[in-house]
């Protein structure tokens, strides 16, 4: 199972931010992996998947920032 599924079940399900930080951290090493690996093939894949390592920086904000306010 991927961890883009797997986060919403340890985050919501589990009611656990800190049990989603590894995975959404490990989730964003992938994408900048696969961003890198992409751009020395296509350029325009690269940066096709900007939005996404965007969307899960954001993601990994909020769990962050939910994780501390909630100790």
């Amino acid at each position: 199972m991927g961890c883009d599924r797997l986060l919403p079940g340890l985050f919501f399900g589990l009611h656990s931010p800190a049990a989603g930080l590894p995975c959404i951290a490990g989730l964003w090493i992938a994408i900048l992996l696969t961003i890198v690996a992409f751009f020395q093939v296509a350029p325009l894949a690269g940066w096709l998947m900007v939005p996404y390592l965007l969307r899960v920086t954001f993601a990994s904000g909020l769990n962050f920032t939910i994780w501390r306010l909630n100790g």
